[in-house]
Parts: C-alpha cells; sequence; structure tokens
C-alpha cells in the first residue's frame, strides 16, 4: 500500500508533468468530442506503450547517469527477428528477439564499464552498427507474419482493454517498485548522485551500469515484440527516433540527464503528455510537424526552468 500512496507523488508535491498532462487532458477534452471516448483512451495507451516500455528502462539507465541511443535500432533488430524466425518456430524467435535486446545491452554496459569511454558515444555506435545489421539480415526488405495467433495478439484486449496497454501498465508498475523498493533501485540513484561516495560504499559500479543497460535492452526488444505483433510485419527502418522520442518523455517526467534524480511516475507522466499532444493534436487535424515543433519548445523549456531552479549559489561562469 505504501509503495501505490507515493505512485502519483513526489516526496511531498504532486510532480510538476501531472499537473502539464492533467492540464492538456482537459484542453483536449473541450477541444474534440471524440477525445473523451473509451477507444480513444485505450487509442492513446496503445499508441504510448512503445515508447513507454523502452522509457521505463532508459530512466535506470539515466538515473545512473548513462544514456542508450542504440534502443531504436535494438527494436528493430528485435521486431525482424520476432517475424524473421517464426517459420523455425514462434517460441525461438520471440526468444532470440528478446535476448537479442538483452545481449546487445550488456555489450553497450560492458563496453562503458571495461573503457570509460562516455555512453553516449559507444550507444551511437551501436545504433549504427545495429542498424547496419538489420539491413543485412533482412536484405532491406520488410518481413510479413504469417502467423494468425502472432499478429491477432497485438490487436488482442481483456475487456475494453487493449493488452498491449495492459502489459505496459504492468511493467511500469514493476519497474517503479524496483527502483523505490530494492537495493538495486537505491544503488541506482546513489551510482547517479555520487559515484565516488558509492565505491567508498562497497557498491559495485559496473554491475549496476551493466544491469540497467541490460534492462533497457529486454525493454527496447519487447517494444519491437509488441509492435511487429501489432503491425503483423517487422520493416528495416522500424524504430527510426524512438530513442529521441524515450528520452524526451523520460526529461519531460522529470529525470536529470546529469543523473542521480529520476522516477518512474514522472516517465509515465512525460509518456502521456507525448501521447496525449499527438493524439490531441491529430483529432483537431492540427499537421504532425507542428507537434514536432511544440514538443521541442516544451523540452527546451523544461530543461531551462530545471537549470534556473536547480542553479548553485555560487555565480557561475559565462563565457
Amino acid at each position: 500500500m505504501t509503495s501505490l500512496k507515493g505512485f502519483f507523488r513526489g516526496k511531498t508535491s504532486i510532480q510538476p508533468i501531472w499537473i502539464f498532462v492533467i492540464a492538456i487532458f482537459i484542453f483536449f477534452s473541450f477541444m474534440s468530442e471524440y477525445f473523451l471516448s473509451l477507444g480513444n483512451i485505450t487509442n492513446i495507451l496503445v499508441q504510448t506503450s512503445t515508447i513507454g516500455l523502452i522509457a521505463l528502462g532508459m530512466t535506470l539507465v539515466m538515473i545512473n547517469g548513462n544514456i542508450d541511443l542504440s534502443v531504436g535500432a535494438t527494436l528493430g533488430l528485435a521486431a525482424s527477428l520476432a517475424v524473421g524466425l517464426q517459420e523455425i518456430s514462434m517460441t525461438l524467435a520471440i526468444l532470440a528477439a528478446l535476448g537479442s535486446g538483452m545481449l546487445l545491452g550488456a555489450i553497450n554496459g560492458l563496453i562503458v564499464w571495461k573503457t570509460g569511454v562516455n555512453a553516449f558515444i559507444v550507444t551511437l555506435g551501436a545504433m549504427l552498427g545495429v542498424r547496419g545489421l538489420i539491413f543485412l539480415y533482412t536484405g532491406e526488405e520488410s518481413f510479413y507474419s504469417m502467423n494468425f495467433a502472432f499478429s491477432d495478439f497485438g490487436a488482442s484486449t481483456i475487456g475494453p482493454i487493449p493488452v498491449l496497454a495492459i502489459i505496459f501498465l504492468l511493467c511500469t508498475l514493476v519497474m517503479h517498485l524496483v527502483l523505490t523498493r530494492t537495493g538495486h533501485g537505491r544503488n541506482t540513484f546513489a551510482v547517479g548522485g555520487n559515484p565516488e561516495a558509492s565505491i567508498d560504499a562497497g557498491i559495485r559500479l559496473g554491475r549496476h551500469m551493466m544491469i540497467n543497460f541490460i534492462i533497457v535492452g529486454f525493454f527496447a526488444a519487447l517494444a519491437g515484440v509488441l509492435l511487429a505483433s501489432q503491425m503483423g510485419a517487422a520493416t528495416p527502418n522500424l524504430g527510426r527516433d524512438y530513442e529521441l522520442w524515450t528520452i524526451t518523455a523520460v526529461v519531460l517526467g522529470g529525470t536529470k540527464l546529469t543523473g542521480g534524480f529520476g522516477s518512474i511516475t514522472g516517465t509515465l507522466g512525460g509518456v502521456l503528455a507525448i501521447g496525449i499532444l499527438r493524439n490531441g493534436m491529430n483529432l483537431m487535424q492540427v499537421p504532425a510537424f507542428y507537434v514536432l515543433v511544440i514538443l521541442g519548445a516544451i523540452l527546451i523549456s523544461v530543461l531551462i526552468i530545471d537549470k534556473k531552479l536547480n542553479a548553485p549559489s555560487t555565480k557561475e561562469v559565462r563565457i
């Protein structure tokens, strides 16, 4: 019960992103008669589930003080394996897809840990390399699922709620508990907030970084499998720009790029904010590129406000 009390709250007050989510939810409910329909609400949850799943893992990585730019490519590879290997075995295809994400995450984490190279550079290289592997594996062709059970799963519901939305919400709850109620979660904050003090406290930095990279790799692969199931297909370009959407959602949710601070509930708010904005503006027939402009402006504003609120007491040197 205690774990759920703070689900939508920070230590003392409601997280700012949820005020924004409520505001735009009310705004679009007045602007479009279709916005509040059950079909549209479930549609928002399904549309946000893919980026949302990746954002859960990205939150841990960013709290650690790292970043992973390869998640979009990992999603694309997992989707291609999930569809491409179905001729051999459905179980093998899904296991191979999820395993590929965890393996790529482990490789990223190991390189960052052992070499000390910045995670931005390591995962940027991984993003390019994995995308190349996808084109080699697929021969630049799209794969289509011939297994109707796989395709039907992506469109299945439990009552009125889509299964994809339920999976996303359950994973959100699990990751919230992991981050707030486990030793690994506490150590994730400690490592991101003060690596030197963490070492003195006996925390194994490398192991925790690797675990979090494996977690984000798993969620990127899971998102790829579910997206392929929803589409009934996989394309070589699937997942492009997803890393940017994911990082935007996590930062909007209050996770600091410098590490040491963040929450799963904030990330959920960031994901929903993006989903509601895109959906609401689409219902208002606003061209898609305006959504990008607005989101970009909101993200920059959030970073500026955060910088001002958390500025050190001493004067900063401006060049």
